[in-house]
């Protein structure tokens, strides 16, 4: 036998139990309400209190926004809308989404390549637009003048440095993401000698870190750049979004960030900051820290096999649903998001499985040689960490499968 690869840790609010519950219903109950399976459910009363945590460990004058790319899921948004200070979109589509919910001055609109009518549909609606480019400003610019509307607007820094340990770096080196810092100060300052309503700096160094040290020194190096640069340009800015970057542990040996440490250090670093930021507001962005752990994807076992000595749980759902837990969505070594049967949570394992989907690939597979129980054909498998960059993160359409359903606990479904 095979000796099993290490899954990652699941979430507290699920872990010890033996029988998996998600806001006190069993994973059998939800598949049954939802009619079928693959399904993700969404437990929101996990959203709130992390929102609650973040919430008492930030300082008073930041601002918590929700970058809702990490889960659109319409219920799951109006349920998060009033509990932040704001959303943050990166395409038509999901500016709509966030229309729906939230007065367009509490949303700011991110992401390079914008097309007009996307900048156009922003300047109309009074959403902030993150401009990206010199050159998607001068677009940004000679729309709302044919509009006649001064066009409401941020930039985007590309800084300098970038946070370590993170899993995707966008700062500290040539970026299609922001505006390189040097050049940000003439931005501005044309900005608003053509009568923009010019809404502050955005600067984000990367996301998906664990370190907490490093996103500490991110956000203070954040507050530092935007004082040099608001003093560069001789305006006070009104709104310093810091970005976020808290990661979430997924695989073994992961380790969750401590946001009251990181909360009392950002604390710190604006009780000392130059006077050129006094009458700033700031924000942090966050999804998948917020989201990711409160979701479960649920999938059904349809058939079991033996090959070359090893053993296949085959399921009804997998890559076209939950791309990241293939490892197919930014990892560079494949390792195994946590997995369980849900009704055997605690049974020993019956040897080293491996989950694999239906998809006519060998990419296709949700644990690999993993340490799991004996399970029959119609047993559910769960697999955690699901509630951010699921299942509009991944290639739905592939093959014709039908989409996962989607069920919000703890809130109102549409």
């Amino acid at each position: 036998m095979t000796s099993a690869k290490p899954m990652g840790p699941i979430p507290p609010e699920f872990a010890g139990q033996d029988v998996l519950t998600i806001a006190g219903r069993t994973a059998g109950d939800w598949a049954s309400e939802a009619g079928d399976t693959p399904l993700f459910v969404y437990d929101f009363g996990i959203v709130a209190a992390r929102i609650a945590r973040l919430r008492a460990a930030l300082p008073g004058e930041v601002e918590i926004h929700y970058a809702i790319k990490a889960n659109p899921f319409a219920p799951l948004l109006e349920a998060i809308a009033p509990r932040v200070g704001g959303l943050d979109v990166a395409s038509a589509g999901e500016l709509a989404k966030a229309l729906a919910v939230k007065p367009a001055a509490h949303i700011s609109f991110a992401g390079p390549g914008k097309r007009d009518a996307e900048l156009e549909a922003a300047l109309r609606a009074g959403a902030t637009i993150n401009l990206e480019s010199e050159g998607e400003a001068d677009r940004a610019l000679a729309i709302g003048l044919r509009l006649g509307i001064a066009p409401r607007v941020a930039v985007r820094v590309n800084p300098d440095f970038e946070l370590r340990g993170s899993g995707m770096r966008m700062g500290g080196r040539a970026s299609p993401f922001g505006i390189d810092s040097q050049r940000v100060p003439d931005l501005v300052r044309r900005l608003l000698a053509e009568n923009a309503d010019w809404q502050g700096f955005h600067i984000f160094g990367g996301s998906q870190s664990l370190d907490s040290a490093a996103i500490v020194e991110a956000q203070a190096e954040t507050v530092k750049l935007a004082a040099a640069l608001a003093q560069r340009v001789g305006r006070v800015p009104p709104l310093v979004n810091l970005g976020g970057g808290f990661g979430i542990p997924y695989f073994a040996g992961d380790a969750p960030v401590d946001v009251e440490a990181i909360g009392a250090a950002l604390g710190e670093a604006l009780a000392s900051r130059p006077p050129g930021l006094d009458d700033s507001r700031f924000a942090i962005e966050l999804g998948r820290w917020l989201v990711g752990e409160a979701g479960v994807y649920l999938t059904r076992i349809v058939d079991m096999k033996e090959s070359g000595g090893e053993t296949f749980y085959v399921v009804d759902g997998g890559l076209h649903h939950q791309l990241a837990a293939t490892g197919n969505f930014g990892t560079v070594v494949r390792r195994n998001y946590p997995v369980a049967v849900a009704a055997r949570m605690q049974a020993r394992p019956a040897g080293t499985i491996s989950v694999v989907g239906p998809l006519c690939t060998p990419l296709d597979r949700l644990a690999d040689r993993a340490a799991l129980p004996e399970a029959q054909v119609g047993d559910l498998v769960a697999v955690f960490l699901a509630g951010a960059y699921g299942a509009t993160a991944s290639p739905s359409a592939f093959l014709g499968h039908p989409p996962a359903r989607e069920l919000l606990a703890n809130g109102r479904n549409s």
